[in-house]
């Protein structure tokens, strides 16, 4: 749950910044979005940043015990660091509704990480 968390709410702060004022304009007029322009890798680039938090919610249903807590420690670490990487761009430009979204997911991850590391394990 706290994979589809994390992920749900890196998809709205994507889509509610689309309404901040001047940016599809921007968008449409430039092709560029942050300074970067929009292009077929960035596309699939945003494509796998979905995709991962969906197939470890999954495999977080079917790996065996020990597998699944070492992926969930992994790619949570992982996870959490990239989200982490953001913030001097938050703190920079201040926005309520982006700071609550990223802390939301950066808590569901720190969180994932923990509940998988203080798991007990099955013999």
């Amino acid at each position: 749950m706290l994979w589809l968390i994390g992920d749900v709410a890196a998809l709205a702060g994507g889509m509610l910044a689309i309404f901040e004022p001047d940016v599809l304009q921007k968008f449409l007029d430039t092709g560029e979005i942050e300074g970067m322009k929009v292009g077929p890798e960035i596309l699939l680039l945003l494509a796998i940043l979905l995709l991962v938090p969906l197939v470890m919610a999954f495999l977080s249903l079917t790996l065996k015990d020990s597998t699944n807590r070492w992926a969930n420690i992994i790619v949570g670490i992982v996870w959490t660091g990239l989200s982490l990487t953001d913030l001097p761009k938050y703190v920079a430009e201040p926005s309520a509704y982006v700071i609550l979204l990223w802390l939301s997911g950066v808590v569901a991850t720190a969180l994932l990480v923990w509940y998988a590391w203080k798991s007990k394990q099955k013999a």
